[in-house]
């Protein structure tokens, strides 16, 4: 199992990485629009992403 973490968050660090390596400009553009955005809505971005993340991840590897 903590192979697996490890693999997850080397696959993260990847997808992360490429928006600021392709598109350094937007993607600074789109971190000052996230800066905006009230905590409230963040909160609720963040559990909507886990959530979608969560039941892709169930239907994968079920």
């Amino acid at each position: 199992m903590l192979k697996d973490i490890g693999t997850a968050f080397c696959l993260m660090l990847v997808l992360e990485g490429i928006m600021p390596f392709v598109s350094p400009a937007r993607w600074r553009k789109m971190v000052e629009v996230m800066a905006t955005v009230d905590d409230k809505n963040m909160r609720r971005i963040g559990l909507l992403s886990m959530a979608i993340g969560a039941l892709m991840l169930f239907f994968l590897r079920g």
